[in-house]
């Protein structure tokens, strides 16, 4: 697979988002994600905004689903996405609805072992309940809860190799990974790359970060599309 660089759209406003989505595909970017800040302020009407300016676009609603799966993955399907994010966490139940409305209206179905005891095991289950991606997360506040303590702070790195070996479906890593760190996940198996917060967005204040983010954008999506194909899927097929 070729790999594929994804802006998490971590704003409050269409207007926003759909500026930062505009500067980023100018500099290379694949895939739009309306984060779940723009899904909580704007909810389908940010995810039809984004499909309105962008009509060939992959889109990524990170819905987080934990109940109501079926619904709300056609609500979000029937406004344009074209992939969907459920929790791990979530009853079996919900990730089945969420697989089944996957295959009724088109869209991709990205699971999220976030919080996961093990998140090996979890990514696993994912796959075997008919998700198409894995996301390999380590929460927000997680991180920073743990940093508080004095703490080491957890990374996705820190198992993504082994999540990558145990499933057959992209991975993506996500929480907390420096610029350096999310341009080499192609390197561990991951070809799904997200940059978002606090990479070219503000995480405090969920703001487009200042500085020259599309020329840093532009030189990131030239050095993952740089990587050629990533093996998927070797260690269960």
């Amino acid at each position: 697979m070729k790999p594929i660089v994804q802006i998490s759209l971590d704003v409050l406003s269409v207007d926003e988002a759909v500026a930062t989505a505009r500067m980023a595909l100018r500099a290379g970017v694949d895939w739009l994600e309306a984060g779940t800040p723009l899904i909580i302020a704007e909810g389908m009407h940010g995810v039809r905004a984004l499909r309105a300016a962008f009509p060939d676009t992959p889109i990524v609603a990170d819905l987080k689903t934990m109940d109501g799966g079926y619904l709300e993955a056609e609500v979000m399907a029937k406004a344009g996405a074209t992939h969907v994010v459920v929790m791990a966490r979530a009853h079996e139940e919900t990730l089945k609805c969420v697989v089944q409305a996957g295959r009724d209206f088109g869209v991709k179905v990205m699971g999220d072992n976030r919080a996961c005891e093990n998140m090996v095991d979890g990514a696993k289950w994912l796959e075997d309940l008919g998700c198409d991606y894995i996301v390999h997360h380590v929460g927000y506040d997680e991180r920073r809860g743990i940093a508080a303590r004095g703490l080491r702070m957890p990374s996705p790195l820190d198992e993504l190799r082994q999540v990558v070996a145990a499933v057959g479906v992209p991975v993506q890593a996500v929480g907390g990974l420096s610029l350096e760190q999310a341009v080499r996940t192609p390197e561990y198996g991951a070809p799904l790359v997200v940059l978002g917060a606090p990479l070219t967005i503000d995480a405090d204040a969920f703001k487009t970060a200042s500085g020259d983010v599309e020329d840093s954008l532009r030189l990131i999506c030239e050095k993952v599309h740089g990587y050629g194909d990533v093996p998927i899927g070797s260690a269960r097929r």
